[in-house]
């Protein structure tokens, strides 16, 4: 039975880039503080990529994610992405 778990896992993490692992871990811990709302820009800020890196990536993370539910929420200077946990 573990075994199956960290086959999954090992899996499961090569699955995403390293960049897309760093934007789900900040994403998972910023929603389990209450937090809900981001643009790529203060993502992107918080972990030291420019705002096209995060940008290109939350669309396919919002396909690829089972930890949080990331939907495009609102376009104004920027886009707002809307993050709940799943």
């Amino acid at each position: 039975m573990v075994k199956a778990i960290w086959h999954v896992l090992v899996v499961r993490m090569t699955e995403f880039t390293n960049e897309e692992q760093r934007i789900l871990e900040f994403l998972r811990d910023s929603v389990s503080g209450g937090e809900r709302y981001f643009r790529a820009k203060n993502i992107a800020k918080h972990l030291g990529l420019s705002s096209k890196q995060v940008g290109s990536r939350l669309p396919k993370l919002a396909e690829k994610s089972d930890d949080v539910d990331i939907e495009k929420w609102g376009r104004a200077r920027s886009t707002t992405w809307k993050v709940s946990p799943n």
